[in-house]
């Protein structure tokens, strides 16, 4: 009966379409691993890559400049993270335009976290975008963009509950939002009830599923508490002991990652959204195992699991 799963049919990586974020680097060492991975990654011929944005436009010029790059160098279609937190509308109106100008078609539109810190009360600025939603019709009254917005399946922090969550959803595909990116989660029955509420609530826009290939499960979890996010007691027993064994953990973190997009494929999803921490090993994994194939992806440089 295997046979006919869905993700072992030999065709099923021309039906499978991924994109991946990366962070802009801070040091020349880190630029040059970043490049190390968006070499490593371009034949997979993803949708697009994402590139954040620090708070308060503190990335500003090197998120600029690495898409910049990325749009010049490779034929990867780029997007922009862009937040409202610390900015009055004409600021970011500016960036807008700026990163319109050297290019750029696309952007995630966030919030943002609070300049104190995930945790802490955010408090939108007087003169600034008040929230996403508020964000997306900015960005749309400038140019039609493609916006891509964030989604919570255990809802954001932040809100009250799901009916609230939703409801902002709402606006910000009213707005002019292509689609929705999750939240990175564990429990894939999580994402497919998220799912179920956001189309009961009249939202139609592909949610694509955020997955964290989990390079350090210390650092995962301790950004889960504070996120929201809900790490399975299963999940903690695959990584416990391995905090000292890097090669074990790489290969727990690979097949972890494999087992949760192979199920979500089983359920009909087709688009996955990778946060790669800027590290190809894993991400790379991932793909050939759901069937995304290049002739002319070349073998990492160096093939050695990374450090957990």
């Amino acid at each position: 009966m295997n046979q006919f799963r869905f993700s072992r049919r030999p065709d099923i990586g021309d039906k499978i379409r991924v994109s991946f974020e990366f962070f802009p680097p801070k040091t020349d060492e880190m630029e040059a691993r970043l490049w190390e991975t968006v070499t490593r990654l371009e034949p997979l011929r993803p949708k697009f890559v994402s590139v954040t944005y620090g708070a308060g436009g503190s990335t500003r010029e090197r998120t600029g400049r690495t898409i910049k790059r990325i749009l010049t160098e490779t034929g990867i279609p780029a997007a922009a993270h862009l937040t409202c937190v610390g900015a009055t509308r004409e600021e970011v109106d500016a960036v807008i335009r700026e990163f319109q100008g050297i290019g750029i078609e696309r952007f995630v539109a966030l919030r943002g976290d609070p300049a104190s810190g995930v945790g802490n009360a955010y408090r939108p600025h007087p003169g600034g975008y008040q929230n996403g939603a508020d964000l997306v019709g900015g960005l749309k009254a400038i140019a039609d963009f493609d916006i891509s917005v964030a989604a919570y399946p255990e809802k954001h922090p932040e809100s009250p509950d799901f009916a609230t969550d939703i409801e902002m959803l709402k606006r910000k595909v009213d707005n002019g939002a292509t689609r929705a990116i999750t939240q990175f989660f564990f429990d894939n029955d999580l994402y497919e009830r998220y799912v179920e509420r956001v189309r009961r609530a009249g939202i139609y826009v592909p949610i694509v599923p955020g997955i964290q290939p989990v390079h350090s499960f210390r650092q995962v979890a301790n950004f889960s508490r504070k996120a929201g996010a809900h790490v399975p007691a299963w999940l903690a027993e695959r990584f416990d002991g391995l905090e000292n064994d890097p090669q074990t953990h790489a290969l727990v973190a690979s097949a972890v990652a494999a087992e949760q997009v192979m199920d979500l494929v089983e359920r009909g999803v087709s688009d996955f959204h990778f946060y790669t921490m800027n590290r190809a090993d894993l991400v790379f994994a991932i793909c050939h195992m759901i069937g995304i194939r290049a002739d002319s992806a070349t073998p990492a440089a160096n093939t050695a699991p990374a450090a957990a």
